[in-house]
């Protein structure tokens, strides 16, 4: 008898114990860190259309207005209208790039700029559709040479085959840029380099 109470004993001891340790065991456990602190990151978007898509004719070298015109006959296009979100804190100004990834002149390593737009102001959201050539806007924004050598939008114009990808990519810089219009790419992106807060990326395709 009393190596039987013995063993009740015991399994009482352990019930105890099986049912204190769980607990024990949460409470040695730290709780899990909160999640960081991250802001949303900065958006491009381009409500002609989606993003991997078709880009419109009239945003393109073969539209009809402008008129074509120049050695290749060729139509600027009209810029599309760009909006952006999520901007980051002490954003000075914004860089944005149009350019061709699937052109690559005589093997070079650049490809091909259409358009290259910079010092947008920070507090920008978006760049209007058909933005005019060759000057300055009223709110300070200046455009770089594209691969003609001029301060404007130039839209996409691949050949017949392969669509091509055209890259919308934005930048937003902590300084505004101590360039004159005109400025070449290598110039600005020389220009922006550490000074980047952010980017987002948008892309078209098309072919004439």
């Amino acid at each position: 008898m009393r190596i039987a109470a013995v063993r009740s004993f015991g399994l009482l001891v352990l019930a105890f114990a099986a049912a204190i340790l769980p607990a024990f065991a949460q409470q040695a456990t730290p709780p899990p860190p909160p999640p960081p602190n991250v802001a949303p990151p900065l958006t491009l978007t381009i409500p002609a259309f989606s993003d991997g898509g078709t880009i419109p004719v009239k945003y393109s070298c073969s539209a009809t207005t402008p008129p074509p015109g120049g050695p290749r006959n060729i139509s600027l296009g009209m810029s599309p209208l760009l909006q952006w979100s999520n901007v980051p804190k002490d954003t000075a100004s914004f860089v944005l790039i149009l350019h061709d990834e699937d052109a690559h002149i005589a093997k070079a390593f650049a490809d091909i700029p259409h358009w290259v737009v910079f010092n947008i102001p920070g507090d920008a959201t978006s760049l209007p559709e058909g933005v005019p050539p060759d000057a300055p806007t009223a709110n300070g924004t200046m455009q770089g040479n594209n691969m003609m050598g001029r301060a404007a939008y130039q839209g996409p114009c691949a050949p017949p085959g392969p669509s091509h990808h055209y890259t919308f990519a934005l930048y937003a810089l902590d300084i505004k840029l101590d360039l004159p219009q005109g400025a070449g790419r290598s110039d600005i992106q020389k220009a922006m380099d550490g000074h980047v807060l952010a980017s987002a990326a948008y892309v078209g395709l098309f072919h004439r």
